[in-house]
């Protein structure tokens, strides 16, 4: 449901303030309790690059934290939740949670070996702390843990907690516990905060200053709850840290990976894990939603959601790196989403497998920037899109061929898509980059109807199951005939975005990988070197030029990362080794100091765009990483799944 459009909400509920316990160094509070004034704080600030951020998460939902030290995103208690910090799409008044040092400091930032921790070492004149941020993996509730240490002399500390639910529109009721603890309710929501430090309340907001010496550690733990159960648990930090500690090192012990770019592809799967939620075994593309293609523009879109098109990506980059058991779950969820009647299948789900419907404008936030519109939800989700029957009947082949557990119980599901897509795919749609224009015949997407067929044929051929295979190998041909006579224009020399049309795309780069035609054919060769020619910015491809395509939406967008991973595989296929490993360490310089990457770049303002961590980015990386490491890798593997 849409929420209510009345902005004065904000001011309705009541703060109460003047939370009085014991505190190491901390400054004493003698105000007493009281409600706020029927006032908000007036903040202006420049946003954090993105990537200035890290994530911590709980394999339910992520948080964002700058290297300044503040929390500006995250979504309780899932992904998909509205956020009760939204700094990161509007001010510091749309929600945060800020602990850093009270004077000007130098910061550096790492993860822990083998870890989803954080920690921050802020350098003041005096001094020196390090902040650990965590989210242990949750049990029957979500907690944050921030942990401040003394390395050095004494570092003054500031703690500013603004929580503000619905996307940064409602303040919660907030009161102090007798224990010393401090609670905010807001519907559904309840939050415990647990510290030792003084804490008061100041303009619809808890502060604290706090000092911390040398060997002197202070914890924050912040706990989430349904409000109508039976109350938060808090959760000792020190175990929060322990436990945390110990399931990722399990975790990354499973990975079978032995090539090169061993603590690259780790830290990808790591991420690519911290987007994982656990109960469905789902992965969402993004755990942001709304951060801009190009800054100021109106591309903005919602990525805490999961789209059948990452499927096969997804399972292959898992089962390469020995983790089976994510790879299962994937496509356990995959199944479940799109099982019942085939004619309803849509190109995304929500996390818990349930079809989106509706996409609507954050109006009060001003957008990451200042780009506007901030969507919630997304459109697309209603948009017809043929590539993805090829995506899902091309993720359970090869789960099949991975030996994923119960891979023959699914195929009266398949046949039932491949029958759907009979009497689609001679259809025009909305393509894979989901133009918000009229539908067109998009090369990309009758290339995937092919892959669709030819897939379902390999399973009756390869694992003995029972199908039409003669009236799908007569659709299959005609596909490819249709695709090879329409889409390839001679003048060009290319395939080109869409039948009828000479703007190139980024996306005809996989029809090698998918078998469609061999690498050595001419007209993928002519195609490659066309991208080249065209597409190329500063040494990395857009996915097509938004600035001349009627796709519907005004204005460009960055350098798109997932499509130069994909030339990486082209090169690689085509026995370009030495200028695929040139571009796949161009692509590894992206990635921020943690080893994130975002969805796109700009190569002249050197920043990243688009949400953030982006999963098609990280899968992408390891992908190629398999590629270049392997004779035999995830590229090539696709490339043979068609033999003529």
């Amino acid at each position: 449901m849409r929420p209510a459009s009345n902005p004065a909400f904000l001011s309705k509920s009541r703060w109460l303030s003047g939370i009085q316990t014991c505190n190491v160094h901390a400054k004493k509070t003698t105000k007493p309790a009281a409600v706020a004034k029927n006032r908000t704080k007036k903040v202006t600030s420049k946003p954090a690059f993105i990537e200035d951020y890290g994530i911590i998460g709980d394999l339910q939902t992520l948080a964002l934290v700058s290297r300044s030290g503040s929390i500006d995103w995250l979504c309780w208690p899932h992904f998909d939740s509205p956020a009760c910090f939204a700094a990161l799409l509007g001010t510091p008044d749309n929600g945060r949670w800020l602990i850093a040092p009270a004077a000007r400091a130098r910061s550096t930032r790492r993860y822990l070996p083998q870890s989803l921790i954080l920690e921050t070492t802020h350098k003041v004149k005096g001094g020196e702390v390090t902040v650990t941020d965590l989210m242990p993996p949750r049990d029957s509730h979500s907690h944050i843990v921030r942990v401040v240490h003394g390395i050095r002399g004494s570092v003054r500390m500031k703690m500013e907690l603004t929580l503000r639910f619905d996307y940064g529109r409602i303040v919660p009721w907030v009161q102090r516990k007798r224990n010393g603890q401090w609670t905010a309710i807001c519907g559904p929501h309840e939050i415990l905060l647990t510290t030792p430090v003084d804490l008061e309340g100041k303009d619809f907001s808890t502060v604290s200053k706090f000092t911390v010496r040398k060997g002197e550690s202070v914890s924050f733990v912040l706990s989430h709850a349904h409000s109508h159960a039976n109350g938060v648990k808090p959760k000792s930090a020190r175990t929060a840290v322990t436990q945390t500690q110990r399931f990722w090192k399990k975790w990354c012990a499973q990975s079978t990976y032995k090539g090169e770019w061993k603590s690259e592809v780790e830290r990808s799967l790591i991420t690519l894990k911290a987007l994982t939620f656990a109960p469905t075994g789902a992965i969402v593309a993004a755990g942001t939603a709304s951060l801009p293609e190009a800054l100021g523009g109106p591309r903005n879109w919602d990525y805490r959601f999961c789209w059948l098109r990452d499927a096969t990506f997804t399972l292959l980059a898992l089962v390469h790196a020995g983790h089976h058991a994510e790879a299962d779950a994937w496509r356990h969820w995959l199944i479940r989403a799109v099982a019942g009647s085939p004619d309803l299948v849509q190109i995304m789900y929500t996390i818990t497998g349930e079809p989106l419907h509706q996409e609507w404008d954050a109006f009060w936030l001003k957008g990451y920037a200042g780009s506007a519109p901030v969507r919630v939800g997304n459109a697309a989700a209603s948009q017809v899109q043929l590539d993805i029957y090829g995506e899902v009947l091309d993720a359970l082949y090869h789960a099949r061929r991975a030996g994923l557990r119960g891979s023959q119980s699914s195929f009266a599901l398949e046949t039932a898509l491949l029958e759907r897509l009979e009497t689609q795919w001679h259809l025009p749609d909305a393509g894979i980059w989901e133009v918000r224009n009229k539908p067109r015949h998009f090369t990309y997407s009758k290339v995937m109807a092919w892959v669709a067929f030819d897939r379902g044929i390999k399973m009756i051929e390869e694992f003995g199951l029972e199908g039409p295979l003669r009236r799908w190998q007569t659709i299959r041909g005609k596909i490819h005939r249709q695709v090879c006579r329409n889409a390839f224009h001679p003048k060009i020399g290319a395939f080109t975005q869409s039948y009828d049309s000479f703007e190139l795309d980024s996306s005809a780069l996989l029809l090698p990988i998918l078998g469609f035609l061999p690498i050595d054919d001419p007209r993928i060769t002519s195609t490659v070197a066309a991208i080249e020619k065209k597409l190329f910015r500063n040494g990395f491809l857009l996915r097509y030029d938004t600035r001349k395509s009627k796709d519907g939406l005004p204005g460009g967008e960055g350098v798109f990362l997932l499509c130069t991973f994909w030339l990486v595989d082209v090169y690689k296929l085509q026995g370009r080794e030495r200028e695929a490993r040139e571009l796949f360490a161009r692509l590894l310089s992206l990635r921020n100091d943690l080893g994130l990457l975002s969805e796109e770049y700009d190569p002249k303002a050197r920043r990243m765009l688009g949400n953030f961590p982006q999963a098609f980015s990280h899968i992408g990386l390891l992908n190629s990483a398999f590629n270049l490491s392997k004779v035999i890798g995830p590229a090539h593997q696709r490339s043979q799944s068609h033999r003529r």
